[in-house]
């Protein structure tokens, strides 16, 4: 069983010491590193080296937005999840145009941390439902325009960016995992793309949704 390496970066200490606990409790996940000072943040990561980084926006000095960059540089491997208050379309767009892989509320229920950071290990994107849900529409609608998609393919597509696995896509179908896989690539060829995260940055990055 491969070790999920973690660095938490948020300046609340109690905070920080209940994401501490909680990501306690999983065997397979190893917390490499916490700080509360975000001039420590990039040194912690260049030195560590994790897999994930659970990054608050609210941070003093230097905000958790302006460390993305510079986090990213460091550990480029690192899938990066914002931890904030807000679950606006702003504060999401503005994690997601600089680099993040995921944003989490901080009001989110405690299996959602654990949820959120497999997800972005599995290289899907995870967001607010609120948000997630109004951007997609937004961005099928555009998608099915320019790109003629099949009425197949857009319904795996809007399964897939609301965060269904592949089997329950399949189920939900009634068709075989191969299939869905099948569908994707060609969803994928179409929009020139690699991943659902693709998805998302491209929607952002050519205007389609402002998210």
């Amino acid at each position: 069983m491969k070790t999920i390496r973690i660095v938490v970066i948020d300046d609340h200490h109690l905070v920080r010491a209940g994401i501490l606990s909680l990501l306690s409790d999983h065997d397979d996940i190893e917390v490499v590193g916490d700080t509360g000072i975000s001039d420590e943040a990039v040194r912690l990561v260049t030195d560590t080296q994790p897999d994930v980084i659970l990054l608050d926006i609210a941070m003093p000095g230097q905000t958790g937005y302006q460390l993305i960059p510079a986090i990213a540089e460091a550990a480029p491997q690192a899938k990066i999840i914002i931890l904030s208050m807000h679950d606006t379309q702003e504060h999401v767009n503005s994690a997601l145009r600089l680099g993040a892989h995921g944003y989490l509320v901080k009001t989110a229920a405690p299996e959602e941390l654990n949820f959120t950071i497999r997800r972005v290990l599995q290289g899907e994107l995870t967001l607010p439902a609120s948000v997630s849900r109004e951007m997609l529409e937004l961005y099928l609608e555009q998608v099915r325009k320019t790109h003629e998609l099949t009425a197949r393919q857009s319904t795996v597509l809007k399964m897939t960016v609301d965060g269904m696995r592949t089997k329950e896509i399949a189920f939900a179908l009634d068709i075989s995992v191969k299939t869905v896989e099948t569908y994707r690539s060609q969803i994928m060829a179409k929009l020139g793309l690699q991943d659902i995260p693709g998805l998302v940055r491209y929607a952002i990055r050519n205007g389609i949704t402002e998210l």
